[in-house]
């Protein structure tokens, strides 16, 4: 101990001898092992020298670790900006994605016309997997930068997870983008589903509404009178259905007219090249007349009394056979009217009118002024048991090829339809 203690001694005084006339001096004390050779100087100035820049180094490292530090912290509130944008954008997709399908859900259980568009579940579905997927890897990557902002970031994952952030706003604009197109092709389709579902309504209630006009005017549809008041060339009706080719006929109608002279013409029927096909008509002072093809043949019925009688015609080609009926008897017959001469399809039937070209061109003259009901028509002789019966209102036979029914008729000119239970009126004028 003593020997250390006097080399101690020994460095001290060579040190102090060296450096007194410094201005600033240092005074370093070294041990020296026992027995070592004093005479050797020691290095204390490079010592002290050697040291200097260690801590200077240490310094600047200290300096660029605080500046990381800090660089790295700025970093992590940018980034931890970006996943809260991209847990929003999340979030609203989720919802709109949910509110969508409840809502399309919901249409389609009202829809129960037509085909449907395809069902959305699974494409909604799809869409939820996949986002629950996006907030995991959201969740992972906050975990990860939470896990990592206590100490210096690596370059390497901060690049890392601003890819991956990058990747996931990529896939979510993607599937936004894939989300409009659905919901753009969705409403096409859905828009063409109501286009027809509309359409079908409409003709439904078109339908109804004729129905509904049909039935509230009259109690049956053949319940209903024409009446044409005046002898103009413009008051008429028009039966809208047309006949077909026929080789014999039967025409029967209820009739009230006391107009003088003649009552005028009570239906007429025009083809094409032929006005006259068939024509029914009393003109002036002459007596009632049947008409086909033209050609004349004249009848033993008398109606302008003004009160309701009961008419029939029949007809047949063969050898132009005819029988005219009234209030259920049969007055007059004949032959060789137009015999072998088929009546023509596709003309026009006219009430009230005599034609001089199809469907126009009426005479005033030749106008019928009165009340006309029940215009019936087949394509047979009827027989004379089935035309009395309708005369006495023990029967109604709705003609096989015209009709009675309101739907079927049109009226022009100021000609109106109004409400008729013939028998109970027959009744009233007896």
């Amino acid at each position: 101990m003593r020997v250390h203690f006097v080399a101690l001694l020994l460095v001290y005084a060579s040190g102090s001898g060296e450096v007194a006339g410094a201005k600033e001096s240092r005074f370093v004390c070294t041990a020296v092992p026992a027995g070592a050779d004093l005479s050797c100087p020691v290095e204390t100035t490079n010592r002290v020298q050697s040291t200097s820049p260690q801590e200077e180094e240490l310094r600047n490292t200290i300096i660029q670790l605080r500046e990381t530090i800090l660089q790295q912290k700025e970093t992590i509130v940018s980034q931890q900006g970006t996943i809260k944008e991209l847990n929003s954008k999340l979030a609203r997709c989720e919802a709109e994605a949910k509110s969508r399908g409840s809502a399309r859900r919901k249409d389609y259980s009202k829809n129960t016309m037509g085909d449907l568009p395809r069902d959305p579940i699974e494409t909604v579905e799809q869409l939820g997997k996949t986002m629950q997927s996006l907030k995991d890897r959201l969740g992972n990557l906050e975990q990860m930068r939470t896990n990592t902002s206590g100490g210096p970031f690596p370059s390497e994952l901060r690049d890392l997870l601003k890819r991956r952030l990058s990747d996931l706003e990529s896939q979510l604009l993607t599937r936004v983008a894939e989300l409009e197109d659905e919901k753009s092709q969705l409403y096409n389709e859905t828009t063409a589903h109501r286009q027809r579902t509309e359409n079908t309504l409409n003709s439904l209630l078109e339908r109804i509404t004729e129905l509904e006009k049909s039935n509230n005017a009259f109690k049956s549809p053949e319940d209903f009178k024409v009446s044409l008041p005046l002898r103009t060339n413009y008051l008429y009706g028009r039966i809208k259905k047309s006949l077909p080719e026929m080789y014999a006929f039967t025409v029967c109608m209820w009739l009230k007219s006391s107009a003088s002279p003649g009552i005028g013409t009570p239906f007429s029927y025009g083809v094409p090249g032929q006005a006259n096909e068939i024509v029914l008509i009393e003109w002036g002072n002459s007596p009632m007349e049947l008409l086909v093809n033209d050609k004349v043949a004249q009848l033993p019925l008398s109606v302008s009394d003004g009160r309701w009688h009961h008419i029939c015609i029949t007809w047949t080609t063969r050898d132009g056979f005819w029988e005219a009926y009234q209030d259920g008897e049969r007055l007059g017959t004949g032959e060789n009217l137009a015999p072998w001469h088929p009546i023509k399809p596709g003309g026009v039937i006219i009430l009230g009118q005599e034609q001089d070209i199809v469907g126009g061109r009426f005479d005033a003259t030749q106008a019928f002024v009165g009340e006309l009901s029940h215009f019936n028509m087949w394509d047979r002789v009827l027989r004379p048991i089935d035309i009395s019966a309708m005369a006495n209102c023990s029967a109604y036979m709705p003609g096989n090829v015209v009709p009675w029914v309101d739907a079927n008729v049109e009226v022009f000119g100021g000609a109106t339809k109004a409400a008729l239970e013939i028998c109970e009126d027959r009744l009233f004028d007896s």
